[in-house]
């Protein structure tokens, strides 16, 4: 009986022919072992420790067994991932220029507003105050005004009968210049009360401007998405505006601010096309495009990021400001295209990888091996676009339904039945 182990046969009986050999072979080994006794145990151990070691190595064989994978056509996308915050395309921060007491408040969260609508009101008597008492001033000024009109027209007509009169000697000519310098201070005043009615004027115009900031208007149609104040509240704008609400101008469109690492920024450029998803809806993909890629890099704990802008439709209000979107941003994409596993160019018969990359010329070059007739080929291949999980072919003695190796696995199988010698 054969038995194959490894690629090797093993005959378990002795030949026919070979018994009048072994006959005589033991008839000479009795003579002489009855002679000398002494070699019987050092041929007998010698017997049983070349038996033992052929049946160990007859009896164990190994075998490679290679995990395939068939070439397949289908898309490859190449893309970044990064995180990002939702956000309104536009959303406006609406303060106040005046400190006061909040007298009436009209607007509250998701509030539609239009452009110059009222949402609040501050308390108004203080500069309504200001307003009047520059309105005196300024009817101060302009009955000043009238007042010195009066007089220039006096020394106007004191000047001229002073000139008359010098000609016949009946006044001095001291008089005639101080009717001159009379006339000319009166035109002078003039002049300055029309520039202090400009001055008086210019003071009401502010106290109207001022009066005007006590009413909170909405500068754009949109939607409250915050408010900062309640009835009652006193603001104080000094230093920096006091932020009121938070008006967003349509929230049907919205973008996600993403932070791209600078290891990725090279790649992504303004159209790519871009999916995410965010926790409250994490079975929803939704869909979008870059819109705009910054300049300015932000640098947190020694790592640089840059913001990219991703503009997404939300007709059905979906989507709300402030939810974390995890972004994924195609970009570049093959469709119907030759791929093979990312793991058959890493494979090397024995696990050798200097084999698998030996020979390579060109950056794009490289080598997969292919199971033909129980056998690995390697076959030298192109390669364009890779993703995560397949590397495209671009050209290669490689078609679909091709097994390409991606991994192998050694296995020691033990005989079931032990083989006997006869003798």
């Amino acid at each position: 009986m054969n038995e194959h182990i490894g690629g090797n046969t093993i005959r378990s009986q002795v030949p026919a022919q070979a018994m009048p050999f072994l006959a005589g072979l033991s008839l000479g080994f009795r003579k002489n072992v009855s002679r000398k006794p002494w070699l019987i145990g050092s041929v007998i151990l010698a017997l049983l420790l070349i038996a033992v070691l052929a049946w160990w190595a007859l009896a164990r064989g190994s075998n490679i067994t290679y995990t395939t994978t068939p070439v397949t056509r289908g898309t490859i996308t190449r893309s970044v991932t990064a995180t990002g915050t939702v956000n309104p395309e536009l959303t406006i921060i609406v303060g106040t220029y005046v400190s006061g007491v909040i007298q009436h408040l009209y607007c509250d969260y998701n509030t539609q507003v239009k452009r110059g609508q009222s949402c609040a009101k501050i308390d108004l008597r203080p500069y309504q105050s200001v307003v009047d008492q520059n309105k005196a001033n300024l009817a101060i000024a302009r009955a000043q005004l009238e007042k010195d009109k009066a007089s220039l027209t006096y020394m106007k007509l004191s000047y001229d009968r002073a000139a008359r009169l010098v000609q016949t000697n009946a006044v001095s000519q001291d008089a005639v210049d101080n009717a001159k310098s009379n006339y000319d201070q009166a035109q002078a005043q003039i002049v300055f009360d029309e520039a202090t009615i400009q001055q008086r004027q210019a003071a009401l115009d502010a106290a109207l401007v001022n009066l005007g900031y006590t009413d909170i208007i909405s500068p754009v149609d949109g939607v409250v998405v915050s408010r900062s104040i309640t009835m009652g509240q006193t603001v104080a704008a000094s230093f920096q505006t006091p932020t009121l609400f938070l008006i967003a101008s349509d929230l049907a469109k919205m973008e996600v601010d993403t932070n791209v690492s600078e290891s990725d920024i090279g790649s992504v450029k303004v159209g790519d096309r871009a999916t995410f998803t965010v926790d409250a809806f994490p079975k929803r993909l939704f869909q979008g495009s870059v819109t705009q890629v910054r300049q300015s890099p932000q640098t947190v704990q020694n790592i640089v990021t840059y913001d990219v802008l991703v503009t997404v439709a939300n007709s059905d209000l979906a989507l709300k400001p402030g939810m974390t979107a995890s972004n994924r941003i195609i970009t570049d994409q093959r469709s119907d295209a030759l791929r093979v596993p990312n793991q058959a160019l890493r494979y090397a018969p024995g696990g050798s990888q200097a084999a698998a990359q030996s020979g390579v010329a060109e950056i794009n070059q490289a080598q997969i091996f292919i199971l033909r007739d129980g056998k690995p080929l390697a076959v030298p291949v192109i390669v364009g676009l890779d993703d995560e999980t397949f590397t495209e072919i671009v050209s290669g003695d490689v078609k679909p339904g091709d097994l390409v190796i991606t991994s192998e696995q050694s296995t020691i199988s033990s005989r079931t039945t032990t083989p006997r010698l006869r003798f």
